[in-house]
């Protein structure tokens, strides 16, 4: 499949947005079931999956860049750490969900044990979910295409696919 993709990889890329303080971008983890048992790990939804790590423009609902898969069973904090992504980030505004806590990314607001959140951190999280549901849509969009709802292939084939899938989804929105 990534041999016919190649041809679609040779295309003028659609333009990413610049790193800049006043850009909001928005990162996640999504699981991707592998067949090569060397790329995954048994994880959450029991099957031999790996994580991959996105990072999408919240404006322009580009994908900016993706990590490098790790095995399933990894936390995103952790995929994250590892990647080389925070890098990429570095200068940005960039918010995620609650598993990359420590990470020094935009998470929302924790309720503490026995102390309900206060109405202003309340309607900061629900201002958080309204714009981190973006990702969400775009894995969705993503995961369309066959090749990431079961990656057939081995080694760095699935990182190949994701940029492929990732590329293609850019000049689907660009027009």
């Amino acid at each position: 499949m990534i041999h016919r993709l190649r041809p679609l990889l040779a295309l003028e890329p659609a333009p990413r947005p610049v790193a800049d303080v006043e850009r909001l971008w928005i990162v996640d983890g999504t699981l991707v079931p592998v067949r090569d048992r060397r790329v995954a790990a048994s994880s959450r939804n029991y099957r031999f999956s790996a994580n991959v790590q996105v990072i999408i423009d919240a404006d322009s609902r580009l994908v900016i860049a993706s990590a490098r898969p790790v095995p399933g069973n990894k936390a995103d904090a952790h995929a994250w750490r590892e990647s080389d992504l925070p890098a990429i980030a570095a200068g940005t505004t960039v918010i995620a969900d609650g598993a990359y806590l420590g990470t020094g990314l935009i998470v929302p607001h924790r309720r503490r044990a026995g102390r309900p959140l206060l109405r202003g951190q309340e309607e900061d999280n629900a201002e958080h979910r309204r714009v981190r549901a973006r990702v969400e849509h775009t894995f969705a969009r993503m995961k369309s295409w066959k090749i990431l709802r079961d990656c057939r292939q081995k080694g760095d084939g699935l990182h190949h696919a994701v940029q492929a899938v990732a590329t293609m989804h850019n000049l689907a929105m660009t027009g």
